[in-house]
């Protein structure tokens, strides 16, 4: 019988991150379907990720194996780490600022980004989620953080 590896590999993580948050959320109540309480929806959430890596991993019997080709080691270097970045300067330089540098950051791990392309999707897309998070939406979230305020 063959098995497809990436495939296999791939639902494996699934049912690892699945397991790992549904370990993390064990501590919230649950409540009811009803009364949903604030580990509900997490659970739900791990649930489904888990089914999905075992429908994955499943479906990786009796395919063909896949050579799994080039790893994007500098799209993993650039986005990754941006995620990290843009949660822990959120607060202090605000939404706008922070959407633009991680945007800017994770544009460049194309090979086919140019520099002013780059530039204009980051100001597109910190004036985009501005315009829906706090004017759209309403939420209480600073455009500007206390450390690049203008005025």
């Amino acid at each position: 019988m063959t098995v497809n590896r990436k495939d296999l590999i791939c639902g494996l993580v699934f049912i690892v991150i699945g397991l790992l948050f549904a370990v993390g959320a064990r501590d919230l109540d649950i409540g009811t379907a009803t009364r949903m309480g604030p580990g509900y929806f997490p659970l739900v959430l791990c649930g489904l990720i888990i089914f999905l890596g075992v429908l994955i991993s499943a479906k990786s019997f009796g395919k063909p194996d896949v050579d799994f080709g080039v790893i994007p080691w500098r799209a993993l270097l650039l986005i990754l780490p941006s995620t990290v970045i843009f949660g822990l300067t959120l607060k202090n330089i605000g939404l706008m600022p922070a959407v633009f540098i991680v945007a800017l950051a994770s544009s460049f791990s194309s090979s086919k980004m140019t520099v002013p392309l780059a530039f204009a999707l980051s100001i597109g897309l910190s004036i985009f989620c501005a315009a829906v998070f706090k004017w759209g939406l309403g939420l209480p979230i600073e455009l500007f953080g206390p450390w690049v305020r203008f005025w």
